[in-house]
Parts: structure tokens; C-alpha cells; sequence
């Protein structure tokens, strides 16, 4: 696990603005519980990219596990949003039964 961490790390540090690694590099940190580096790296990515709506559950949840409620919920809004946009309404209701189900005061 370290070594592809290592490998994405190398590949941001040559191509900075290299979305695709952003989000590469964000998933390998969640893998291993590092959700400061996942919040990190993908509020970057969704600076830079045109994402669908995944990364923002990815956020959302890295959110949550880093005990940011408020900003999880604000994160999954903002991905139904998007998901919506880009034709993923099942992204979007998964999202929403997150919100519904786990977040609902």
C-alpha cells in the first residue's frame, strides 16, 4: 500500500495539476483511514476537476470519519448537485438515502 502511495505522490510532484492523480492518490489515503490527506487532496481535485459526483462522496465520508458533520452533509448536497447534472440520479438517491438515513437530526 505504501509503495503505491509512494508512486502517486512521485507522479503529483512531476504533474501537479494531474486530476487523475489527485483523485488516485485521495483514494489510496482513504484506504488506509489518512482522511486529513483524503479531504486534502479531493477539495484540490474538485478545484481542478470537472467531476461527476464521486469525489464528493469520497469528501463527504472523509468528512464524517474526520467527525466534520456539518461539512459532510454541505458535501453530500453539493454531490447530489452534480450527480444530477451528469446523469447519475442513482448517485444522487444513494446520497440522498445518506443524508435521510445516517444524517437527519
Amino acid at each position: 500500500m505504501q509503495n503505491r502511495i509512494e508512486v502517486f505522490r512521485q507522479m503529483l510532484e512531476e504533474q501537479p495539476d494531474n486530476t487523475m492523480v489527485m483523485f488516485g492518490l485521495a483514494k489510496e489515503y482513504e484506504k488506509i483511514g489518512q482522511h486529513d490527506k483524503v479531504i486534502e487532496l479531493l477539495e484540490s481535485y474538485l478545484e481542478n476537476a470537472d467531476d461527476e459526483g464521486n469525489a464528493y462522496g469520497a469528501l463527504a465520508n472523509a468528512y464524517l470519519k474526520s467527525g466534520d458533520r456539518e461539512k459532510a452533509i454541505d458535501t453530500y448536497k453539493r454531490g447530489i448537485d452534480v450527480s444530477i447534472a451528469h446523469g447519475h440520479p442513482s448517485m444522487a438517491n444513494e446520497y440522498r438515502m445518506t443524508l435521510d438515513l445516517d444524517l437527519s437530526d
